[in-house]
């Protein structure tokens, strides 16, 4: 098949955009639609001051854009979740052929892809949800690229999408393959619920050094510094811009961290669906994804900010945090260590539980995802890449791996560094529970961690309760075998007659 040399983008925001510019600066050209005239004019007008705006034009309508294109036309999608793609969808329908690709980067819903999926195969056309990971920034100098469909239409767009994504440190382009049906976009939700669990917890961790210890922005900016250049979170992204945000100052020399208020609206405006939606899987497929879950709760609370004032009111200023102290320079600098080890072990745990929901849907749906794919497009480009634990995903998911089972929790590596994690965790929490720190994600870890391998756990009094008034029926421990698996008990025990 010749090579593609012009696609179509709709949609011309701010990751539309970046990826137009991208596209232009390797060679394709891109006709470019968006329901604002004025953002395509911004945009062309971006790629002039670029050098790349003759590989740029504007459209204003469906008809004169897919006319514009050779066969097999690729579309690009860069929209808001939801409604506004099966508009356009719509729209494009007519001025279609078989063959032609539909490439959705937005963040859109698995399900709403697999939908028009089905719609589109009466027609022909192809319909590749593909997650866009690394914002705005990345749109526009590579991200990581996480395409699912139909293998034929992926083998059309591959060397495409290897143009545009980012590269690993050996060269190789973060982006591939990643399973039928919905995958891409499935995978990229769960890459934003690990992303969020992941901030969750070096927030955390920022809280502890600046509320609670007293350190200054620039400091706190140093210690990210070094977490990020050696060690278990070497290299991670979140970690390395931490110190960015620490140390960044305006023009007037104030930190600008120190005017952002504690307000995430994201999942609350509707411009943010993917942190819903990964907790909605993981309570629908019985996955335990605690980190994920109590991550997002904390960005809920902090959208209703006059809510928590009128709560502080009521409460009388409770729970407000006090210092740790230290009895010498030396605790200090070790209590540091431990809180590198939570954040670790915590932004670890997050990967666990992520790969599990993605495990569970796999086997739901049938969609045949390579994991080590997924490893692949998580080197670079992304916002969770992180060095280390990329390393040791490599290890276990490997192209020729046979495993019915990607639970991360069975693997010796990965259980050996959440076991080193564990003491430096249940320190940090100790400590927070001692200051009124607020550390969700760290706490709903080490309990995940206790839990997840216990055989003790306080749901046999639960169990028995719930046979006590709804005869829900229990297993026995003196029964030969116990299944081990979650089914309805065999016995019943009349604790008081009805």
């Amino acid at each position: 098949m010749a090579a593609i040399t012009k696609v179509a983008m709709i949609g011309a925001g701010s990751m539309g955009g970046g990826m137009t510019l991208l596209l232009a600066e390797k060679g394709i050209s891109v006709g470019v639609q968006d329901p604002s005239s004025e953002t395509v004019d911004a945009l062309i007008k971006s790629g002039e001051s670029q050098g790349i705006h003759d590989k740029i034009e504007k459209y204003e309508d469906y008809e004169t854009l897919c006319n514009s294109l050779s066969s097999p036309r690729i579309i690009f999608f860069s929209l808001p979740h939801g409604s506004v793609g099966d508009t356009v969808v719509s729209g494009l329908h007519p001025y279609l052929s078989k063959g032609d690709i539909i490439v959705d980067c937005s963040n859109e819903e698995w399900e709403n892809t697999q939908r028009r999926q089905g719609k589109l195969v009466a027609q022909g056309v192809y319909y590749i949800g593909c997650g866009v990971s690394g914002g705005y920034q990345a749109a526009r100098r590579g991200p990581s690229m996480c395409p699912g469909g139909e293998d034929k239409a992926l083998d059309i767009a591959m060397p495409l999408f290897e143009k545009m994504a980012a590269k690993d440190k050996k060269g190789n382009p973060c982006v591939a393959k990643i399973g039928m049906g919905g995958a891409g976009h499935y995978v990229k939700m769960i890459h934003n619920g690990i992303e969020h669990a992941m901030m969750s917890s070096i927030s955390e961790a920022w809280t502890i050094m600046n509320k609670h210890m007293g350190m200054k922005y620039d400091e706190i900016g140093e210690v990210f510094e070094k977490w990020s250049s050696e060690g278990e979170l070497v290299d991670t992204f979140l970690v390395k811009i931490g110190a960015d945000i620490c140390e960044q100052t305006d023009k007037n020399g104030h930190h600008v961290l120190a005017d952002v208020q504690d307000k995430v609206v994201q999942d609350i405006d509707g411009s943010e669906g993917t942190g819903i939606w990964s907790n909605t899987q993981a309570t629908s497929l019985h996955v335990p994804a605690p980190t994920l879950a109590t991550a997002h709760f904390l960005r809920i609370v902090s959208a209703f900010r006059g809510h928590r004032e009128h709560v502080k009111d009521t409460f009388h200023g409770s729970f407000l945090p006090s210092k740790i102290d230290f009895s010498s320079d030396d605790e200090k600098t070790a209590f540091i260590e431990d809180l590198r080890q939570a954040v670790y072990t915590t932004c670890l745990a997050s990967y666990v539980q992520g790969m599990s929901i993605i495990d569970a849907a796999d086997k739901d749906n049938k969609w045949a995802i390579k994991y080590a794919n997924i490893v692949q497009i998580w080197k670079a480009g992304c916002i969770i890449q992180s060095e280390h634990i990329n390393s040791l995903l490599e290890t276990i998911y490997t192209p020729d791996s046979k495993s019915s089972s990607h639970d991360l929790l069975y693997q010796s590596s990965i259980a050996k560094e959440l076991k080193t994690g564990f003491e430096s965790l249940k320190k940090v929490v100790l400590k927070g529970v001692e200051t009124n720190a607020i550390i969700p994600s760290m706490s709903a870890t080490l309990d995940y961690l206790k839990y997840s391998g216990n055989l003790e756990l306080p749901t046999s009094f639960y169990e028995a309760e719930l046979d006590y008034f709804g005869k829900h029926m229990f297993d026995s421990k003196s029964d030969d075998k116990d299944p081990g698996q979650p089914e309805t008990g065999k016995h019943h025990f009349e604790w008081k007659p009805a």
